[in-house]
């Protein structure tokens, strides 16, 4: 079986390993930055441990997001369920997303790995996530992930 396409993306803050850990793994963190330009989110229930799963709910709340949406033929709002596979406090944190909203295609999961390092009072991120079905979507993705960590180094920005 051939290997799986990763891609990656990597980002450093002025932050503590404790601070970024925070908007990965709690409530109030995710629903502060998660999810594109355009979207929100609501966490409907949380249980962050290996094996254990995160529920939210991805809605737009931009008028252009939601036309994007409707002439696509995907849902208004997405339940969104992830399964954490590691959780290694305040380092290491991987998961699985259930991709089930494409119109025609078949629901699959998709592997997303983040670790942290300090370094000089700095946090050295690295993102990587496994390629979609196909160039389109998976370029999708990387533009979806790419928007959202500007809305973490935004939030982070303001912080400092």
């Amino acid at each position: 079986m051939a290997a799986k396409r990763r891609l990656t993306i990597e980002r450093t803050y002025a932050a503590t390993l404790d601070e970024i850990w925070a908007l990965w793994s709690t409530k109030d963190g995710i629903e502060s930055w998660w999810g594109p330009v355009g979207f929100g989110i609501t966490v409907q229930s949380m249980d962050l441990k290996a094996g254990g799963k995160l529920v939210y709910i991805m809605a737009p709340t931009a008028p252009d997001t939601l036309a994007f949406m409707k002439s696509s033929g995907m849902p208004i709002e997405v339940e969104c369920k992830l399964t954490f596979t590691e959780v290694e406090a305040p380092r290491r944190l991987a998961y699985t997303t259930l991709t089930d909203f494409i119109p025609g295609v078949q629901a699959y999961e998709v592997e997303t790995l983040l670790e942290l390092e300090a370094a000089g009072g700095q946090v050295r991120m690295l993102l990587t996530f496994d390629a979609m079905h196909d160039d389109e979507w998976t370029g999708r993705m990387q533009e979806g992930r790419e928007s959202e960590l500007g809305k973490l180094d935004a939030l982070l920005a303001l912080r400092a």
